[in-house]
């Protein structure tokens, strides 16, 4: 949507730096993975894909936290010249599904809506839309409601495929740009926008100059709280000092630390109903 030395590959320097300032405040309360009957709340941590380089790191923090995330995937470029959902990523999504994480539609070229576009002559919306990613990344052109929901659905087939698993009726638009015609047209082919919670913008896209990974993680553990839905990404291109992994461990750890309990949006009590028994 928006967009690591190790010391060791276990333990990435820049997540012991930052862990080590929130120690003190963290050590005394067991970070082991939540028990099912003593939360005190629920959050919902989600990643957007980006440009992957950083997504085994996360994905080892994932582990070692025993957290569940929904990932959220585009087709986007990778610092690798590759995009990420192509065959050199197939191993590393097979291996999320094998984990437990859930899975949904981030649109197939991360396609921005830009705005809505009147109707068709069958009186269909219609809405102009800017990909950032595929053959026509950068160039604004108006689409059907139609060929929008290819763009969802176009993800969501890569990620069965990929994965093996089936993703959730689930979709976020890149950006969260929306318009109420939008979100009509993509609960019509079956679905539904997620967002995220305004405390839950963890601010990985946000220039490191000036939002510096200390402060957000202190941000993020002073506002976060029961139900928030958390956004991150998988690699952000702008910004210099990577939000994941450095921010993603202590983050996990703080939030357990005050008896938050992570979930996958499989569980959300606005969206568990949406998804068919298999």
């Amino acid at each position: 949507m928006r967009r690591a030395d190790t010391c060791r590959r276990r333990f990435p320097c820049a997540v012991a730096g930052v862990f080590a300032a929130f120690s003190i405040a963290i050590a005394p309360l067991s970070t082991r993975a939540e028990g099912q009957n003593d939360c005190k709340g629920t959050v919902y941590l989600t990643f957007d894909t980006g440009h992957m380089g950083v997504a085994p790191l996360v994905a080892e923090a994932l582990a070692r936290q025993q957290v569940r995330v929904t990932f959220f995937a585009a087709d986007e470029r990778t610092q690798h010249g590759g995009s990420s959902l192509d065959d050199h990523w197939a191993p590393w999504w097979r291996e999320r599904a094998a984990e437990g994480h859930a899975f949904a539609s981030h649109t197939l070229h991360h396609t921005y809506w830009r705005a809505d576009a009147g109707v068709d002559a069958q009186g269909q919306p219609r809405f102009k839309v800017r990909p950032s990613a595929g053959p026509r990344a950068g160039e604004s052109f108006t689409v059907s409601a139609a060929q929008y929901c290819q763009q969802i659905d176009a993800a969501a087939q890569r990620l069965r495929a990929v994965t093996g698993r089936e993703p959730l009726p689930l979709y976020r638009a890149p950006g969260g740009k929306t318009s109420p015609a939008l979100l009509a047209a993509a609960r019509r082919c079956g679905y539904t926008q997620v967002g995220w919670s305004s405390a839950g913008f963890l601010g990985d896209e946000l220039p490191s100059e000036s939002h510096s990974n200390r402060a957000l993680l202190a941000r993020s553990l002073r506002t976060i709280g029961d139900g928030d839905i958390l956004l991150a990404h998988l690699g952000i291109w702008s910004r210099k000092d990577p939000w994941a992994p450095a921010v993603l461990e202590p983050l996990i750890a703080g939030l357990k630390a005050r008896g938050l309990c992570f979930r996958t949006l499989a569980e959300h009590p606005a969206y568990a109903p949406l998804i068919r028994p298999r």
